[in-house]
């Protein structure tokens, strides 16, 4: 990652730590790696994982709630998921540990054969 965008990473971290209530907030992680028999078939589809946030913003007990299609996507969904640390969500100014959010993860293919993956973050908190 280059030295100016982990100090800008860095910087709004810190903001996001003076405020008395904030969501979790990703700050690092892997990026899903498309699997190659879904693009040599051209196949698209999303995963919706659940998971937890720690009080130290590592995820833990991720699954997979809904995917389309079934199966294909699961496998790099969950690991990118695995992979991400947040600054933990901020309740009353202290750092909380949040159970079920919720992230759906969009494998799609370009016009170019190019993929992508797009990544939307519920804030649905149970």
């Amino acid at each position: 990652m280059p030295w100016a965008y982990r100090v800008v990473v860095l910087m709004l971290g810190l903001a996001g730590c003076a405020s008395a209530d904030r969501p979790a907030l990703l700050i690092a992680g892997d990026v899903p790696v498309y699997p190659e028999f879904a693009r040599v078939q051209q196949i698209q589809g999303y995963v919706t994982v659940a998971y937890d946030v720690t009080l130290a913003g590592k995820v833990v007990n991720a699954r997979v709630v809904d995917a389309q299609p079934a199966q294909v996507f699961n496998s790099a969904a969950l690991e990118a998921v695995r992979s991400w640390q947040f600054l933990p969500t901020r309740r009353n100014g202290r750092a909380v540990a949040v159970a079920g959010q919720l992230s759906t993860l969009t494998f799609k293919q370009g016009e170019e054969s190019t993929q992508h993956v797009e990544r939307s973050q519920d804030t649905k908190q149970h």
